[in-house]
């Protein structure tokens, strides 16, 4: 396997890069003090695995796996212990290793990388995500919950939350619109405003501006009422 490390700290970076050359199977092939200078190689470069710290200037560890569009396995270093329920939120994140690193937990996490990387998804959408055929599962309060995707109504951004609305229930979740995007089949979700995705199967009346759901009423954007009303079967 090979592997990057991305931390602003140099002698961070020089213990990880130490914990790796012990490691007979993983090679480092590069080391970034700058999340920006790491994301411009990965873009050229595919790697099996960044060591990631979490608090870097300007940039967090979640915000750079967040612009990855196909981000490699993540492990994530870092002295705060907080965000680790967090980072399981994130599919490309694989472990979460708290400083000061030590050897035996190391090879442990070098093991849930070895695990990941040989698991193979169930279908590959075109955009490399993988893809478990009718399902989601979120994560609720420590709980995975499936729903299936015709069991979605709408989903409505909330800050740093996101509510998931199914017809029997909703669903509060620590995540984005832009994140659940990438999870949903295009040909029944759509974004149509920048606060709503909307599985528009379920739409009952469109009128001006807005469209009604259940008992809900959505605006529509300019921006995306032509893709909404080219994807309808129009009499």
């Amino acid at each position: 396997m090979n592997c990057i490390i991305v931390d602003d700290e140099a002698a961070a970076r020089a213990v990880v890069a130490q914990l790796c050359s012990q490691m007979d199977d993983l090679d480092v092939i590069e080391e970034f003090p700058s999340a920006i200078d790491a994301i411009k190689f990965l873009n050229q470069h595919q790697v099996d695995v960044v060591f990631l710290d979490i608090h870097m200037p300007g940039f967090t560890g979640f915000d750079f796996v967040q612009t990855l569009k196909n981000p490699p396995k993540v492990v994530l270093t870092t002295s705060d212990r907080n965000f680790a329920i967090e980072a399981y939120e994130y599919e490309a994140i694989v472990d979460y290793l708290v400083k000061p690193l030590t050897k035996e937990r190391f090879e442990k996490c070098l093991q849930k990388v070895k695990n990941a990387l040989v698991k193979q998804p169930v279908q590959t959408g075109d955009n490399g995500q993988a893809e478990t055929g009718q399902d989601l599962y979120i994560n609720i309060d420590r709980r995975l919950i499936k729903l299936k995707f015709d069991e979605i109504q709408l989903i409505e951004a909330r800050g740093d939350y996101i509510d998931v609305k199914t017809v029997k229930e909703t669903y509060r979740v620590h995540s984005t619109l832009k994140k659940i995007k990438e999870k949903l089949p295009e040909n029944i979700f759509l974004q149509i405003h920048r606060s709503f995705i909307i599985n528009f199967t379920k739409i009952i009346d469109i009128e001006d501006n807005s469209v009604l759901i259940e008992k809900n009423v959505i605006p529509i954007s300019r921006s995306n009422r032509p893709e909404l009303m080219r994807r309808l079967n129009l009499l």
